[in-house]
């Protein structure tokens, strides 16, 4: 009988850095491509946006854990829609909106490039864009997003290469802020006029 597969570093739990939810823990499938973004990218990537949401409509269109869709509901967001493509993520999202009783959460099992496309121009104050590293989905997502983003708004780009203002350029974006941490490089986006 072979031994069972050891489980990846970071599978099981992440946790709500800040607001009402502070320190909640939501759980992490074990799942291919599954890759919640780390506590200390979150807590920059809050600190760049400020800790108060309140009244801001945002979209996390490759939810996966729902840990960055939550951390803006749990600073005040007033809409939140979460978008996932696989069902079981997806019902687990909205296990945890239901347990939160987080009235502002939106799920909603599909895909998040239509999703962003469906958006109404210059309707969100903030994209989330955390695609599987190994799909061909950001210049496709940017491209969805751009529009949607309200003048002042932003996009939150994280990917495996950093991009600078020469590949966003096409998008009508430009870069506000970038982290490495790792193999994970953060983007906070702005449009261009």
């Amino acid at each position: 009988m072979s031994a069972a597969p050891a489980r990846r570093a970071g599978a099981g739990e992440v946790r709500i850095i800040g607001g009402q939810w502070r320190r909640t823990r939501l759980p992490v499938a074990d799942r291919p491509g599954l890759r919640p973004t780390p506590d200390r990218v979150r807590e920059t990537l809050f600190n760049w946006l400020g800790q108060d949401l309140a009244g801001w409509r945002c979209i996390d269109a490759f939810a996966g854990t729902g840990a960055l869709g939550f951390e803006a509901a749990s600073r005040g967001a007033a809409q939140v829609l979460l978008v996932e493509q696989d069902a079981a993520l997806a019902a687990g999202l909205r296990a945890l909106r239901a347990r939160l009783d987080a009235a502002a959460v939106t799920v909603r099992r599909g895909d998040g490039v239509a999703a962003l496309r469906a958006a109404a121009p210059g309707s969100v104050d903030l994209v989330l864009l955390d695609p599987p590293f190994g799909a061909a989905l950001f210049a496709p997502a940017l491209a969805a997003a751009a529009p949607g983003v309200k003048p002042g708004g932003w996009i939150y780009l994280e990917a495996p290469l950093a991009w600078g203002d020469a590949e966003l350029r096409p998008f009508g974006l430009a870069l506000h802020r970038h982290l490495r941490a790792g193999a994970v490089h953060a983007h906070l986006l702005e449009r261009t006029a």
